[in-house]
C-alpha cells in the first residue's frame, strides 16, 4: 500500500541471482554499499542494460514481481522500461545492503504532465544523504543526484536542479523539467495498474512507437524503428535508416538481443 514509511524492504534475491545479475553490468560484489558503489553501480546498469519497450511492441507479458524482472535482465538478455528497469534495480541495491525506497513519479510532455505512477525512480538513504538513482529514463543523469539538495548538481548528461513543488520534487535538466516525484514510498504492485496501461492503451506511446536504448562510451545508441541513432555527448546525433536484417543485426551488435522479427 503506498504512503508507507521510508523503511527499505529486505530484498528477495539469492546470491545466485546476485551473481548473475553483477555478471550481467559487468562488476564485481562492492565491498560495502556507500555512495560510490552507488554510483558505479547505476552507471554500469546504464551502459549494459538497455531502455526498451520491445515486451510492449511484441505482446510479452510484463510481470511487476522481482524475479521475474531480474530474470529479464539476467537470463534473457533484455532490458525493459521504468517500472522494469528500476524495479529490478532496487532489488539489486536492497541485496547489497542499500536501503532503497520505491517513489512515483509524473513526466512532463510537450504540453502537460502526465498522470500519477507514469514513471518510477528510486530513492537511495545512505550515511545520512538521500539520492535519487534512476537506470530507467532514458537520456538522463548518469550518476545518482542528491534528493535533498536544491542547488545546481553537474552530471556528465548536463545540470540537473531538484526543486520543490508543494509537497513534491520537480526534477530539472538543464532547466527542462523531466518529471515531479510523488516523495511517499510505495510498492512494486502499487505500479501495476499504470504499467498495464503503459503497456496496453493505444493511447500510451510505449504501444505508438519501438525503441532499443542505452548509455555507450561517448553518448548514447539508440535503436528507434529500423534507424540507428548514435547520440555524442554534446547532443547532436546522426543516423542510419537499416533494412530489417540490419536492425536485426543491430539488436545482436549494440544490445546483446536476439529477435527473430522485428517488433
Amino acid at each position: 500500500m503506498g504512503g508507507v514509511d521510508h523503511v527499505s524492504a529486505p530484498s528477495v534475491l539469492t546470491d545466485e541471482q546476485v551473481a548473475a545479475y553483477l555478471a550481467r553490468i559487468g562488476l564485481p560484489r562492492p565491498g560495502r554499499a556507500d555512495r560510490a558503489a552507488l554510483a558505479e553501480l547505476q552507471r554500469a546498469h546504464l551502459e549494459a542494460v538497455p531502455f526498451e519497450n520491445l515486451s510492449v511492441r511484441l505482446g510479452e507479458p510484463i510481470v511487476l514481481e522481482p524475479g521475474a524482472l531480474v530474470a529479464k535482465i539476467t537470463e534473457r538478455h533484455r532490458g525493459g522500461f521504468c517500472y522494469e528497469l528500476n524495479g529490478a534495480f532496487a532489488e539489486l541495491l536492497r541485496a547489497l545492503g542499500f536501503r532503497v525506497t520505491l517513489l512515483a513519479a509524473r513526466v512532463f510532455g510537450p504540453e502537460r504532465i502526465g498522470p500519477p505512477f507514469d514513471h518510477m525512480a528510486l530513492r537511495v538513504d545512505l550515511d545520512g544523504e538521500v539520492w535519487l538513482a534512476d537506470v530507467g529514463f532514458g537520456r538522463f543523469s548518469e550518476l545518482p543526484l542528491r534528493l535533498d539538495e536544491r542547488g545546481e548538481q553537474a552530471d556528465p548528461a548536463g545540470v540537473f536542479t531538484i526543486v520543490p513543488h508543494g509537497d513534491e520534487l520537480d526534477v530539472r535538466q538543464n532547466g527542462a523539467p523531466q518529471y515531479r516525484l510523488d516523495q511517499r514510498a510505495y510498492e512494486l504492485t502499487d505500479f501495476v495498474p499504470t504499467c498495464w496501461w503503459q503497456a496496453t492503451s493505444p493511447d500510451s506511446h510505449f504501444r505508438r512507437s519501438v525503441t532499443c536504448s542505452r548509455l555507450a562510451e561517448g553518448g548514447r545508441i539508440t535503436l528507434s524503428g529500423t534507424r540507428l541513432i548514435r547520440t555524442a555527448a554534446d547532443g547532436s546525433r546522426t543516423g542510419q535508416e537499416l533494412d530489417e536484417a540490419g536492425a536485426l543485426a543491430a539488436y545482436r551488435t549494440h544490445f546483446g538481443i536476439e529477435l527473430e522479427q522485428l517488433p
